[in-house]
This record gives C-alpha cells, sequence and structure tokens, in this order.
C-alpha cells in the first residue's frame, strides 16, 4: 500500500519504539513524567519560548491556545481555508466561545493590510476582536508557507493593536525547512505557536503548545478541562523526544518527493497540478479527466494506492518518510495506467 492520504498515517521508527520501552516514566498530571518535562523544555528552547505543554493532538492544542487568548463573545480573525475554523469541529465556538472573522485568501496567507480591515474595537454592535491566528504551513492552499516578513509585519501590527498571535503550526517544520531558517525565527513572530510530533516528524501521537510560562500554566488547566491529563504519558513523550531531535533534518526529502509528484502528475492527460508551494502537499484537479476526485480516488485504492479528494474534483497527495521516491513513481505510474484505460 503506498498511502499519501497524509502524513498523519507514519508509524514510529525502531528508534521510537526502543525509547518508547525504556523510558522512565512518572504521574504527568503531577508533572512528574521526566520524559514528558523534557519533551516540554526541549519544545519550548527549540521555539525560543518560556515553556511547552505536550498535548494529545494538534486539535486539542490549538482549542487551548484560542481559550487561553480570549475571552467568551470574542472574534479570532484567521483565513477563511484555516483548519481552526473548519475542520476543528467547531471548538472556536463549543469551547472558547468565540466566533471566526475569517478572511478569503488566494494562497492561505493572510498580510496584515487585509487583517487590519477586519479588527473590530469594543463598542455596542460589533463583537471585539480577541486574537489573530495564522496558519503555516497551511493546509487547504497547498502546503503554503508565511514569508518572514509576512508574518513580522502581522505580528507588528498586532502589537500595535494589543491583540495576540496565535500559529497553528501543525506542519511547522516543513515550514523552517522550506524557508532554510532556524525554528526559533519563525516562532518570535507569535505568542503561541502549535506544532504536531505526529504528522511529518512521525511520532506515533502528540502534538506541542508553547508560549510565554503565564500563558502555559493556564493551558495546562484547560488541557485537564478537556481531559488531556494523560498520567504516565513519558511513553508516548519519548517518542516525541525522537521526532523532535531526529526527524527535522530529513523533511528536505518528503519536498524533493512532493516537487517530483508535482512535475510528474502534470504531465497525465486531464490532471490540473495546483501551483506546488515547497512543502510536502500537492493538490492536483481532476475534472478533465471525466472523473470525480472520490472515483479517482476509488480506483486507486483498489491499486494499492490511497489520496484523498478534498472537493468534488480535488484530490490531496501528502509525501512522508514512510513513502519513498520509487513508491511516488508507481504511484504515478499506476495513475497513468488508470487514466489511459
Amino acid at each position: 500500500m503506498i498511502d499519501l492520504r497524509s502524513d498523519t498515517v507514519t508509524k514510529p521508527t525502531p528508534a521510537m519504539r526502543r525509547a518508547m520501552a525504556e523510558t522512565e516514566v512518572g504521574d504527568d498530571v503531577y508533572q512528574e513524567d521526566p520524559a514528558v518535562n523534557r519533551l516540554e523544555a526541549r519544545a519550548a528552547a527549540i521555539m525560543g519560548k518560556e515553556a511547552g505543554l505536550f498535548v494529545p493532538t494538534g486539535t486539542m492544542g490549538n482549542t487551548i491556545a484560542l481559550k487561553m487568548h480570549t475571552v467568551h463573545g470574542q472574534e479570532v480573525i484567521c483565513e477563511a481555508r484555516a483548519h481552526v475554523h473548519n475542520y476543528e469541529l467547531s471548538m472556536m465556538a463549543w469551547f472558547a466561545g468565540c466566533l471566526a472573522r475569517a478572511i478569503p485568501t488566494t494562497n492561505g496567507l493572510m498580510t496584515w493590510e487585509q487583517i487590519a480591515k477586519e479588527i473590530r474595537p469594543v463598542g455596542p454592535h460589533a463583537a471585539p476582536t480577541g486574537l489573530i491566528a495564522v496558519e503555516n504551513t497551511h493546509n487547504v492552499a497547498g502546503g503554503t508557507v508565511y514569508p518572514l516578513d509576512q508574518l513580522a509585519a502581522i505580528k507588528r501590527g498586532a502589537e500595535s493593536r494589543g491583540l495576540p498571535v496565535h500559529m497553528d503550526g501543525a506542519r511547522f517544520f516543513h515550514a523552517a525547512t522550506a524557508l532554510g531558517v532556524a525554528p526559533i525565527e519563525i516562532a518570535q513572530h507569535a505568542d503561541s505557536v502549535m506544532f504536531c510530533l505526529s504528522k511529518g516528524l512521525g511520532a506515533p501521537v502528540g502534538s506541542m503548545l508553547v508560549g510565554s510560562q503565564k500563558l502555559l500554566e493556564e493551558a495546562r488547566r484547560l488541557r485537564k478541562r478537556l481531559g488531556g491529563g494523560m498520567r504516565q504519558a513519558g511513553i508516548l513523550a519519548a517518542a516525541g523526544l525522537i521526532a523532535l531531535e531526529e526527524m527535522p533534518g530529513r523533511l528536505a526529502e518528503d519536498h524533493a518527493n512532493a516537487a517530483y509528484l508535482a512535475e510528474a502528475l502534470a504531465t497525465l492527460p486531464g490532471i490540473v497540478v495546483e501551483p506546488y508551494a515547497g512543502t510536502n502537499i500537492v493538490f492536483f484537479g481532476v475534472a478533465d479527466t471525466g472523473l470525480t476526485g472520490e472515483q479517482v480516488c476509488a480506483r486507486l485504492l483498489e491499486k494499492g494506492v490511497v489520496m484523498i479528494a478534498m472537493g468534488p474534483y480535488r484530490v490531496r497527495a501528502v509525501t512522508h518518510f514512510d513513502v519513498d521516491r520509487a513508491a511516488c513513481e508507481e504511484a504515478v505510474a499506476i495513475l497513468g495506467k488508470l487514466l489511459h484505460n
């Protein structure tokens, strides 16, 4: 099976499995698990933040961040296709008590000029703005990456208006790899950052939320409210430490494989590849094949290739360390044969 649905399908490496079996554990609710404590401290240091929090999922990390930055009845400015707006079961409203002020963009990346126009002050009619949330890389826009100057402008503008910035960095290290910069150079432009260990970094479970000590004290309480106090979580954190230390350095390989997919898919009849953003996500249109996205994916599945339809005629392929170049080549060849039949 060549599974290109998502980088969430990766399996833990042998080193991760060994670490999970051998690590010393404690009760993390009491902050006594050595592996969790090391992971939180290391994540914070890499991002240039004061503290970190290990959470089961990226959705929980984002939900906590939205809540800790806002109060009920505020608005959160985000891009119209943002994960926090469209794919997290309305937790922005259900848990944080906020509404999205969604900004449509062509590439998933907001500018300060776009954001500034949508900020609502406290007043008798409109809900005030409480937070700006950016997604980096932007999943549904095709893995697009914020340029550093664009992030810096957003952070400066937000500070001038007294607003915090949260970064949904589910694929944060893909952004750092694409830009060729250290993580801290991106993270400095956000008050809090969530990043996943269980996507491109390959850990079996877990995400991190980092920020100031004061913010993270509240975040820990919110994690408990959401049922995220995991007790002997060092078994999972041990894999997360391996992911954090060893896996970012190989993400360029995933980017190269995605670039190959984008180029090779564009040669197939009826396939229209969307502009490739330079990370590990490739979107392509199939309308000209006479098939829907679901039909293309169903036929691929019969041949052992898994992709996912993200709209009536839009298909996504995501590269990761469990799919090498040979597998990508085979996937393209299989799709080509299906389209010729």
